[in-house]
């Protein structure tokens, strides 16, 4: 057959992209600001369709099912699209070099599905035997191709364990914060179960593991963003409300509470406004205003009202409450731009109602009648 240096640079353009993009997305350790890449392409246009599809779900429970599943579907179809980008690239090339094969099988013909079939077998060390490659080029082809296979699957193997592991330890600190503020968590109910003797220092202590945490979470989601797609384990936490409530006391600290820990919440506001902002970035996601205030100045005098009941004194002179929303202005626009995203919501800065936390709740329970099935008023066990 006729050689086609068209087709022959088609298919090593493709394997450039793939293996690049591969490259970037499982090896390269860091935020990769060029704009044109296959895998950024290929989540932009899954979640939309993704995120389409599941607003038509009618029931909650199951709609957020469905989210949960999008992230680590996500990651074996892109692993399959790399595949298939793979074998369809060294398919191309073999045709491009003349389809220089001897074909074992009577009935089979040469032709471009035959020479993406040896690439398929070739990419996925089959080694049927039943096409062979006869000239240089040919054979040159193959053994890149069988490497390219094998490095492929090992990378592919180390990837996922990493993923998973960092999501894991995503999210110990989101568990632990449900006893510490509440379910969803909130910044007011974290500042009031924290007013107990000698509570400012556990929470001092609290906001220096947010600090790394903060830290964790850029680094690992910057560098693989498929991690903000995967959600938590129950619908009512998230990665984006347990951040939110921390920002949000952080600011509250900022402001003035009698004998809290504000160096630290400072700290810690920084390290997670410079996550948000940094997370806004890699996914386009331009600061949008809120379409209703999220902390009115009632809401704010409730907590003010709340904290004071429990020996917090939250200050407010002149200048109080426009500092915080000058806080406020530094990462809500992000952060809630994030949320519309990722199909999140952010929580209240004060429960609206008391409920039980997770960890009092259990579907166990009240299938076998040791829970009451209507909802009831928590009992505060935190006081």
């Amino acid at each position: 057959m006729r050689t086609s240096p068209a087709a022959f640079i088609v298919g090593a353009a493709i394997l450039i992209i793939v293996v690049w993009d591969a490259f970037e997305s499982i090896i390269l350790p860091r935020r990769v600001t060029r704009r044109f890449r296959l895998t950024r392409l290929f989540y932009k246009t899954t979640w939309k369709v993704w995120n389409f599809a599941s607003d038509l779900i009618p029931s909650r429970k199951v709609r957020e099912s469905a989210m949960g599943v999008f992230g680590p579907i996500s990651l074996l179809i892109l692993v399959a699209v790399w595949a298939v980008g793979l074998v369809l690239s060294f398919g191309l090339m073999q045709y491009g070099a003349g389809s220089a094969i001897n074909l074992n099988v009577t009935g089979m013909s040469q032709g471009f599905w035959t020479d993406i079939y040896l690439s398929g077998t070739t990419f996925f060390t089959l080694g049927l035997g039943d096409v062979l490659p006869r000239s240089g080029v040919a054979r040159a082809l193959v053994m890149v191709e069988a490497g390219l296979g094998f490095g492929f699957l090992a990378a592919v193997i180390g990837y996922l364990p990493f993923i998973y592991g960092s999501f894991s330890k995503r999210e110990v600190n989101i568990s632990l914060l449900d006893s510490r503020a509440g379910t969803p968590p909130t910044a007011g109910e974290l500042l009031r179960r924290h007013s107990y003797p000698h509570g400012q220092e556990a929470l001092r202590e609290l906001l220096k593991e947010w600090e790394f945490w903060c830290a964790e979470l850029m680094e690992s989601h910057l560098s693989y963003p498929v991690l903000a797609f995967f959600r938590s384990q129950h619908d009512n936490q998230s990665w984006i409300a347990s951040l939110t409530a921390i920002l949000d006391a952080c600011a509250l600290i900022i402001v003035g509470i009698e004998g809290a820990c504000e160096k630290q919440a400072q700290l810690t506001f920084a390290i997670a406004r410079h996550a948000v902002v940094d997370l806004s970035q890699v996914f386009n996601t331009s600061p949008q205003d809120l379409l209703a205030d999220r902390l009115p100045v009632a809401e704010l005098q409730h907590i003010r009202d709340v904290l004071a009941k429990h020996g917090l004194k939250l200050h407010d002179e002149a200048g109080a409450n426009e500092h915080l929303a000058e806080l406020r202005h530094m990462y809500e626009p992000y952060i809630y731009a994030l949320a519309t995203y990722l199909n999140q919501s952010l929580p209240p800065w004060i429960p609206r109602k008391k409920g039980k936390d997770n960890w009092q709740t259990t579907a166990w329970g009240r299938a076998s009648g040791f829970v009451e099935s209507q909802p009831t008023v928590a009992v505060d066990d935190h006081f």
